[in-house]
């Protein structure tokens, strides 16, 4: 486990060695695995280290299965809140999983019997009737792979809560849209017609920040709107996400009701110490009245305050023949 970016503390503490600060710097937790805390940079120019975020971790783990059948409809796990992310964790290969410079922070849980265990990743395969795919003349919610066995299409959302601090806990959340243009050929000898320019807007309340990714074109940042650079810039840190995959459950479906934070790919909040988990506090208990979505619905103002970022990513998972009996690594993922 380790982190590219170096923390500071309040009285800009300076350590001894890389490992100190990494050891520092990151952190296990065995609901949400890896925890990120007091990231920042160092300034080689003023020689110090600025904030980046306070804490960073994935929030939850959204997968439900499409078997609606009475033998599979209620799986659909939230890994984070029903059984602790850092219970997946495996130990982590240097040169084949990390960087040749990495620091490695040892971390321990016990299993049931006590012990120390690693786990890998199988597809879900359920039982059926048929032996070869020109048999089957109804819909079985996944991929025949071997005889009798059908692994089923689902879902994995993970909700990354991002607590950014850009140079101090006052920060915005900072809207770029793409638009065209038409150019007015009056004004212009040029044969053009049309062009794209930047218009840029600053979120002001939670309704303001919620977006799906894909349907705009948008850059999105995290700014300091009371620190700029030489030019008049603002300091922040964009949010670069990979490919969206947006949920297709109908909303008024119980598994998406109790998921909703997974309705928008980013959500902006101001901070709240209890406002931690994705999912709610308690998951298994939870009927979609405590969520993300719904603290959300308070529309606070985020503007030039101590806020959160959340984004979800996420992958459609169709079962291919080459993932059975054991699944290939698929990655994904998002660049601050």
């Amino acid at each position: 486990m380790t982190t590219p970016l170096r923390i500071s503390e309040t009285q800009q503490t300076w350590f001894d060695s890389e490992a100190e600060m990494a050891r520092r710097a990151c952190a296990f937790d065995a609901r949400v695995g890896v925890v990120i805390s007091q990231a920042s940079i160092f300034d080689l120019e003023k020689n110090k280290y600025r904030r980046v975020l306070y804490r960073a971790y994935v929030s939850e783990l959204f997968v439900p299965y499409m078997d609606p059948t009475e033998e599979v409809y209620f799986k659909t796990f939230f890994d984070c809140g029903e059984f602790g992310f850092g219970q997946s964790a495996v130990p982590l290969v240097p040169l084949a999983d990390c960087l040749a410079n990495a620091n490695f922070v040892d971390s321990y849980y016990a299993a049931p019997d006590g012990t120390p265990v690693g786990l890998t990743g199988v597809v879900e395969i359920k039982a059926v009737t048929y032996t070869q795919k020109d048999q089957i003349k109804e819909d079985v919610y996944g991929t025949l792979l071997a005889e009798n066995s059908v692994a089923i299409h689902h879902d994995h959302f993970l909700t990354y809560h991002l607590d950014l601090d850009v140079d101090g806990e006052d920060n915005s959340f900072l809207k770029t849209s793409l638009v065209t243009k038409r150019q007015e050929i009056s004004q212009h000898s040029t044969p053009r017609k049309s062009y794209w320019t930047t218009e840029t807007e600053v979120a002001k309340t939670e309704s303001d920040a919620k977006i799906k990714l894909g349907l705009r074109l948008l850059e999105l940042a995290v700014i300091n709107p009371n620190k700029r650079i030489k030019v008049g810039n603002y300091i922040g840190y964009r949010l670069l996400p990979d490919p969206a995959a947006v949920p297709l459950l109908s909303d008024d479906d119980y598994p998406q009701i109790r998921a909703a934070f997974v309705d928008y790919d980013v959500w902006v909040t101001p901070y709240k110490k209890s406002e931690k988990w994705a999912g709610g506090k308690f998951v298994d208990q939870n009927q979609g009245d405590d969520n993300l979505a719904v603290w959300s619905l308070r529309n606070r103002r985020i503007e030039n305050n101590d806020i959160v970022l959340w984004h979800t990513i996420g992958f459609h998972h169709v079962p291919s023949q080459e993932e059975f009996p054991v699944m290939p690594t698929l990655s994904g993922g998002f660049e601050l």
